[in-house]
């Protein structure tokens, strides 16, 4: 698949970023996290999913502007609707899934990470969502997601502000569950995976599942319309002008 790749580890599977330009989000990729959640989901012989990534100082960054910024309004709609239902696959997944942010998870890249059940961020990465700064608003299922998932006195700070967070803060915000070291990260987050993926697979899933199908049902029921809420502010002329700018400095940097 284009930038994702199913690893299996006896029971448990792997879901690992590794597109070439740093995991950053466009189409072919998030069409390979809705295929990969769904080979996984229908899977009897996996227990359980790490979210993880191939580059070991990176998570994910967000949009790929690069390939995103020349897009039309009708191509950025169909770009914006693939990305929801690649975060649809993910947090519908009847399996426990552990996001391993081994480094940094910005914008689109911590919205994957709040798909997860559980996040093992390392130390010292940041997560946040920066989509407001830039001067977009969340989309509708990321404002969901985050309901369901930020702590309430924090939501807020983490979806207004466009800041980052690291460690003790991302804990207290809930965009993360706990911190773990760089040494044996990956196996920290394997291990409690295996938490989670020891328990009755039918009782867990169906748990799951009514904790989350409403928060489903209304990102399904409404993205379609909120989108256009999302594309007024991609295409307004400042937030065009700083996504040129941010593309222009990463062609600088090659």
């Amino acid at each position: 698949m284009s930038g994702v790749e199913i690893e299996r580890q006896g029971t448990l599977a792997v879901l690992r970023l590794a597109k070439a330009r740093g995991n950053a989000i466009d189409e072919p990729l998030v069409e390979a996290l809705a295929a990969a959640a769904a080979e996984v989901a229908r899977d009897p012989g996996v227990r359980g999913v790490l979210l993880a990534s191939g580059h070991p100082k990176l998570f994910c960054p967000g949009l790929d502007l690069v390939a995103l910024h020349e897009y039309d309004r009708a191509s950025m709609e169909r770009f914006m609707m693939s990305f929801a239902v690649a975060v649809w696959a993910l947090y519908g997944l009847p399996k426990p899934v552990v996001a391993a942010v081994g480094g940094a998870a910005v914008a689109g890249g911590c919205i994957l990470a709040l798909t997860a059940d559980h996040r093992v961020l390392k130390r010292g990465a940041p997560i946040g969502l920066n989509e407001v700064k830039v001067g977009v608003p969340l989309p509708w299922s990321v404002t969901r997601l985050l309901r369901a998932t930020v702590h309430a006195p924090a939501l807020s700070r983490v979806a207004l502000l466009g800041r980052n967070f690291t460690d003790a803060e991302a804990i207290e915000t809930g965009l993360a569950d706990e911190v773990a070291e760089a040494e044996g990260f990956e196996s920290t987050c394997l291990a409690r995976l295996e938490e989670y993926a020891e328990k009755d697979p039918l009782a867990l899933a169906t748990t799951k599942a009514w904790l989350r199908e409403g928060v489903l049902a209304e990102m399904m029921d409404r993205e379609a319309e909120r989108v256009q809420g999302f594309l007024d502010g991609w295409f307004s002329a400042g937030t065009q002008e700083r996504i040129q700018a941010t593309v222009a400095a990463l062609r600088s940097k090659g």
